[in-house]
């Protein structure tokens, strides 16, 4: 009888070991199982990180970045050349139109207000801003005036064609800037009865 109970007792206290062990290891499971489905991360938009959290640009992203920089700055430049153009042109245009005339009509303010448009976005283009500007042979008269704009117009229109697109030119600057002060005085000579 003591075989017996001794093997019950063994049988018993090997059964505990065994209900102890798939208790640890179910609970062990259930904690392993709900932590095993991981919460994806929440993307951040590039460029509104700050600091640390900040997503690093791959080498390929970075190399798309500069080559899409590349193309925009020269496409500004297309724009700023074709500009430049235009300027010149319509410098001519309203030499042609008013060389001996005393007023000025409707579609040639037109013209003025477009060169003085462009001539102030090249000169932004290229760096600069509003600067007092004394003129040496200060026009008289209408017919005087639009012969130095075609003048200024000209030489304006192939600076900006001349220099590089990374330039920033005193020479362009300086250029609209005497434009743009040969237009106000243009449209001084048109107000005048």
């Amino acid at each position: 009888m003591k075989a017996v109970l001794r093997e019950s007792q063994t049988t018993v206290i090997l059964f505990s070991f065994v209900l102890a062990f798939l208790l640890c290891g179910g609970s062990a499971v259930a904690q392993t199982s709900t932590n095993t489905t991981p919460v994806p991360p929440r993307p951040i938009p590039r460029g509104t990180a700050k600091g640390d959290d900040e997503i690093p640009l791959t080498t390929l992203e970075e190399e798309l970045n500069a080559k899409r920089a590349i193309k925009l700055a020269e496409k500004e430049h297309q724009e700023n050349l074709s500009r430049a153009r235009e300027i010149g042109e319509l410098g001519k245009e309203l030499h042609e139109s008013l060389k001996d005339k005393s007023s000025i009509d409707r579609e040639c303010l037109k013209k003025v207000d477009r060169l003085e448009k462009l001539t102030k976005k090249v000169r932004g283009e290229a760096g600069g801003g509003d600067e007092e500007v004394n003129i040496a042979n200060r026009p008289t008269n209408i017919s005087s005036a639009t012969t130095q704009i075609a003048e200024v117009s000209e030489s304006l229109s192939k600076d900006v064609q001349d220099t590089p697109r990374q330039v920033v030119s005193a020479s362009v600057i300086g250029r609209a800037n005497v434009l743009l002060e040969l237009i106000k005085l243009l449209r001084g000579f048109a107000r005048q009865p």
